[in-house]
């Protein structure tokens, strides 16, 4: 009877082994990019293997702007393919909507949340209650201001963003080398709401203000301050309206306009239409924008808007997945979290830069790309991120 026993639990074994070996076996249809964010992986994969039984709570800003359902719909699919169960939230850029989808995935008892505020200053209080529950908190894409409920914040290195903008356009110009010629700017910040927006105006500004100081660099409108060209929820009427009054205002006459540095696609789409309806001159005006909206690409296809500043934001999931998922674990995650995931893509671990106003936020920080015509197939087609559409514009892949 023991023998036969025995038989039968080495049987049961050899079958057990024998299915997990066909599951590995088994063939899948990926993107690109999905292979990309597989391989990243491959050296590490941080997922704890009690993640089924783990809630993860995903707080987005709105569904109005092209780039959260990106965000939302990547962050959704890593976690759940970790095994977590997910529940993702829009808030319709309403800051009462957030702080209540916010109470409700705390009422669901969830054992992370991942938050992307639509305004930085606005969720102390119900984050407190978060860190009354014990519940830690992932700052995704904008940092969270004034808490101490904040563990770490996933996003990119914002500060480059703009200053890439700002090089793009000094390159573009060649402002190294104008001697005596002057050039006309006009600048379009984004949400004063938005922790980010200041990052991405100094580091365009820091390039530019020294050609502003000598010369040759001119602001027709005087606007050269955040507080002067911010724009509420970036969003693309307002910046819209904005730049048609700057243009009625200094360029009538036919002054020149040379650049629009513009930190974001909603708001360069905005002054796009603007300088495509109301401005009086004839020359190409270079355009920057950040996001890689598909309504921009097809601007930059059509020579409208110059170039984006892209950011992958498949893998700023995959960064988010692999930090939750040490942090569920019991971890305390620092640098060495980047090499033991073995991520494919470039980022640093920052804990000097994010000061909320009650802590300085250890910050994992991926790294941006400019992106014009001439390299649209490269880093947004070949990469899996975007799809050439027989209408010959670039489509993002869901």
């Amino acid at each position: 009877m023991k023998l036969k026993k025995l038989c039968a639990f080495l049987t049961a074994g050899m079958l057990a082994l024998s299915l997990v070996a066909c599951t590995d076996g088994s063939t899948t249809t990926t993107t690109s990019a999905e292979s990309q964010a597989d391989s990243s992986k491959a050296e590490g994969d941080t997922a704890p293997t009690e993640a089924k039984g783990s809630k993860i709570g995903i707080s987005m800003p709105t569904k109005s702007l092209e780039r959260w359902n990106r965000d939302g719909s990547y962050l959704e699919k890593e976690f759940t393919k970790a095994g977590y169960e997910v529940s993702l939230t829009y808030s319709d850029n309403k800051i009462d909507q957030q702080v209540k989808d916010i109470e409700g995935l705390i009422a669901d008892k969830v054992n992370l949340l991942v938050v992307a505020a639509i305004d930085g200053e606005s969720l102390a209080q119900v984050l407190a209650e978060a860190k009354s529950q014990n519940i830690p908190v992932i700052a995704y894409d904008r940092l969270i201001m004034n808490t101490d409920a904040i563990s770490y914040y996933v996003s990119f290195d914002n500060y480059t963003v703009g200053k890439l903008q700002g090089e793009f356009v000094a390159e573009k110009l060649d402002l190294a080398n104008a001697g005596d010629k002057k050039f006309n700017i006009e600048f379009t910040g984004g949400d004063p709401a938005d922790n980010n927006a200041t990052f991405f105006f100094n580091g365009a500004m820091d390039v530019i203000k020294p050609y502003i100081e000598s010369g040759t660099v001119v602001v027709p409108s005087g606007q050269t301050t955040f507080e002067q060209v911010g724009t509420a929820q970036w969003d693309t009427a307002k910046a819209l309206s904005r730049f048609q009054n700057i243009l009625g205002s200094y360029y009538s006459d036919g002054t020149q306009l040379d650049a629009a540095l513009c930190s974001n696609d909603s708001t360069a789409l905005g002054v796009t239409q603007a300088i495509q309806s109301d401005y009086a001159g004839t020359n190409e005006v270079v355009i920057t924008g950040q996001d890689g909206d598909e309504a921009n690409l097809a601007n930059i296809i059509d020579g409208k808007q110059t170039m984006t500043v892209y950011k992958a934001v498949a893998n700023e999931a995959i960064a988010t997945l692999d930090l939750g998922a040490a942090i569920l674990n019991n971890e305390k995650p620092d640098a060495s979290l980047i090499e033991k995931a073995g991520w494919s893509f470039d980022c640093t671990y920052d804990t000097s830069s994010y000061d909320n106003g009650s802590a300085v936020i250890p910050s994992y920080l991926l790294v941006p790309v400019t992106v014009t015509k001439d390299n649209i197939q490269k880093e947004l087609v070949d990469t899996g991120y975007y799809t050439m559409g027989s209408d010959g514009y670039p489509h993002p892949v869901q």
